[in-house]
């Protein structure tokens, strides 16, 4: 018997690894491989047409003190800083909206606010590059009504990173509601209907209830849509390539740049890998303050 056992187990344990091993080809071939390959390159002066150098860790150093690479990465917190926090607010309220209403009017909601989410961002790029037009654009249009002077949105310091924050708040409003969505209706009702029996309003069972069980859907929003934002290039390289004097110059748009104007790869490899660390970073921090909950059934 205890012969069979051992059989049975070491025949299961043959059957998920035959299982997996597509996933772990896939991930070899496409992600640890090319890791540790760039890892490897960074640490040379390595181009297409001459011979390899070994520098050791110059290329991080010429990263590291680069005050522009620092200045992408600031810029790219700062866009996270205003995209975040304004999709949240807006999908947190249009979910509550969605699942209030109901019926085929809930239906016809989740289908219209997907849509901009299978936009490409160069679509959305040039359909906003259109809004923002100096002399016949829209937003010039609707400030005019009120009296205000047309706004060169786009090469204005003070408007170019709002102005493209703008459209990355519209591609992902869509899919951050949804998944809000999903986690509203994952709250069981009796709970709203013990806290109505107290006597508490909606305000307190937002406070109280709905936001608390949220916790891991804010959770995974967060690490996502703030590693997202940091890394945003559709929407820079198309809109202002960088502009003005760098204000939208974020950190793939300014790796992208130095790999087109450097014949070497290794800063270009090095500050990747360096931007992959501080992202890793904020996630980390990002889990370590939020925290995860058991789901309401664990």
């Amino acid at each position: 018997m205890a012969k069979n056992m051992y059989f049975m187990k070491k025949k299961d344990t043959t059957t998920a690894y035959l299982m997996l091993l597509p996933l772990l080809v896939l991930l070899s071939t496409f992600v640890v491989i090319p890791l540790i390959y760039a890892i490897f390159v960074s640490f040379y002066q390595w181009n297409f047409y001459q011979d390899s150098v070994f520098v050791g860790f110059d290329n991080f150093k010429s990263v590291i003190y680069d005050d522009q690479f620092y200045k992408s990465l600031w810029v790219g917190l700062k866009f996270a800083l205003i995209v975040i926090p304004v999709q949240f607010v807006l999908a947190f309220l249009f979910a509550n909206l969605i699942k209030t209403v109901g019926g085929k009017v809930s239906g016809f909601l989740k289908g219209s606010i997907y849509i901009p989410h299978v936009i490409s961002g160069v679509v959305a790029s040039i359909i906003f590059l259109f809004i923002y037009d100096y002399y016949g654009g829209l937003a010039n249009f609707l400030v005019g009504v009120v009296g205000i002077e047309p706004i060169a949105w786009l090469t204005e310091i003070k408007f170019a990173l709002g102005s493209i924050s703008v459209p990355a708040i519209w591609l992902g409003f869509g899919m951050t509601t949804l998944i809000m969505l999903a986690g509203l209706n994952d709250i069981p009702r009796s709970y709203y209907e013990a806290a109505e029996i107290d006597g508490a309003n909606a305000f307190q069972k937002a406070v109280h209830i709905t936001i608390p069980l949220l916790r891991n859907i804010f959770l995974y929003l967060l690490v996502v849509g703030t590693t997202g934002a940091v890394q945003q290039f559709d929407l820079p390289y198309m809109m202002t390539g960088g502009g003005p004097l760098n204000e939208t110059m974020m950190p793939n748009l300014f790796i992208y740049n130095h790999f087109k104007s450097d014949p070497y790869m290794g800063y270009t490899i090095a500050s990747a890998l360096v931007l992959f660390i501080v992202l890793g970073i904020i996630s980390a921090i990002i889990f370590k303050v939020l925290n995860s909950k058991k789901g309401l059934d664990g």
